[in-house]
């Protein structure tokens, strides 16, 4: 299969080509495309077939929900049994952006779409050139993240081409993203709505509009025996390549570690990846030091975590030791998703 790249440069749409990308999503085809927090994999959340191809082209397993983005909130009571109050709630604050709603579905979305399960995960995506391919297609689009099941997810379309050049029908360039992971995923099919994934919309956000909100115990970084509700949290994410490993404690004895850690590993053969931040950079004696941006700047940090792990992997690192972080805030979920990555292996100093 030949991939085709429609590029938008600036978020300057060509029509001619985001009508083009659009009739292969009508016609039951894949298209990855930028959103402000990752790229998505693109398919008619209604044909069951295109979902399909979406978990064949990725490898993902079955079972794991895709997200259904729409471009309009109408949409989402076609697709919804029921819209609670605290859907609205969360619309008018949060939508378009990095949120996504489960709740409880009707027939429109077959469930090769909803990994089998009677409930559906719904977004508004803010990236406007998300927004124009959603209007311009007529459709409402399931659409995971543009990567081979696994990796780190991808933050640009070179990412994109790298994991699924010749697997899917086209390519929207539209640069690189904007916030760098996925949306927060809230459960609203509960008495108490529940955070299924932290993410760029934090548990404090969504207490304040709707008041008692939980997270969920299987995502807490201190819980890790615990399963987590999300089917796709039950999987191994955003890995690198090489063997990751967090080591989290006071900020000296970090460095310490990892830099005993990193000469242990040389003197094994090992090339060795550190990821280090802008204030301990030049702490690090030996290995590839990539900084994944300053302590005081979350959202900072968040938007470079993909692109330094796709990083080591261009390196071609054995080992990759990398700092842990605050779990509040944006922090949970940099945090969350590093852990995904190292399949929790994680050393306290």
């Amino acid at each position: 299969m030949k991939t085709q790249v429609f590029t938008i440069k600036d978020n300057q749409i060509n029509q001619q080509d985001m009508m083009a990308a659009a009739e292969i999503i009508r016609s039951g085809g894949l298209v990855a495309f930028p959103t402000e927090t990752v790229y998505g994999l693109g398919g008619d959340a209604t044909r069951a077939d295109a979902s399909r191809k979406i978990y064949k082209a990725k490898g993902r397993p079955s079972d794991n929900p895709l997200i259904v983005h729409i471009a309009d909130f109408s949409q989402l009571c076609q697709i919804a049994a029921k819209v609670p109050p605290e859907a609205e709630l969360l619309a008018q604050h949060f939508w378009p952006g990095p949120l996504t709603m489960i709740l409880q579905k009707n027939q429109v979305i077959p469930y090769e779409t909803t990994g089998g399960l009677d409930t559906v995960a719904i977004r508004m995506p803010a990236h406007p050139v998300a927004l124009a391919f959603l209007r311009e297609s007529g459709c409402m689009i399931a659409a995971p993240s543009a990567n081979t099941s696994g990796r780190p997810s991808p933050t640009s379309a070179s990412h994109v081409r790298e994991d699924l050049q010749g697997r899917i029908d086209a390519i929207i360039d539209g640069g690189d993203v904007e916030i760098g992971i996925e949306s927060t995923i809230v459960d609203l099919t509960e008495e108490i709505p529940c955070v299924l994934r932290p993410g760029f919309i934090t548990l404090e956000m969504l207490r304040e509009v709707l008041g008692e909100v939980r997270l969920d115990p299987g995502i807490a970084s201190e819980n890790t025996k615990v399963p987590p509700k999300a089917p796709g949290m039950r999987y191994r994410h955003y890995a690198p390549k090489a063997e990751l490993t967090l080591v989290e404690g006071e900020a000296a004895q970090v460095v310490h570690k990892i830099n005993e850690l990193a000469e242990q590993a040389m003197k094994r053969g090992c090339k060795v990846g550190i990821v280090a931040t802008e204030e301990t950079k030049t702490c690090y004696s030996g290995g590839e030091v990539v900084s994944i941006g300053s302590r005081e700047d979350e959202a900072e940090v968040a938007h470079h975590l993909y692109r330094v792990l796709r990083e080591f992997d261009e390196l071609g690192v054995d080992v990759i030791y990398s700092e842990g972080f605050d779990t509040a805030g944006v922090g949970q979920a940099v945090m969350n998703r590093l852990l995904k990555a190292a399949g929790h292996k994680r050393i306290l100093v």
